[in-house]
């Protein structure tokens, strides 16, 4: 069939979470993007920008940056209950 996606099919979300190494704002996200995850099966990947140049020029004031699905979701502080609503949807 064409036209068919993944959406509604229990296709598990993907949280990407954009920090450096000793950021304690990015430890704080992580943790509640770990928790969340968790609750709602989402997939966690995590990237440093001083790793990524494109990465460091578009997010570096703003980090950590969490992305849902590979779109923006929030930066510097995780909203735990608006992160899981967005999961859930």
């Amino acid at each position: 069939m064409s036209g068919m996606t993944n959406e509604g099919a229990g296709a598990a979300r993907t949280v990407t979470l954009i920090g450096k190494p000793g950021c304690h704002l990015c430890d704080d996200a992580r943790a509640v993007v770990e928790e969340v995850a968790a609750a709602t099966g989402a997939v966690v990947l995590e990237q440093d920008i001083t790793q990524d140049e494109e990465l460091y020029r578009r997010y570096w004031e703003q980090i950590p940056v969490v992305l849902v699905d590979g779109e923006q979701h929030t930066f510097w502080r995780v909203d735990r209950a608006r992160l899981h609503r967005a999961l859930s949807a």
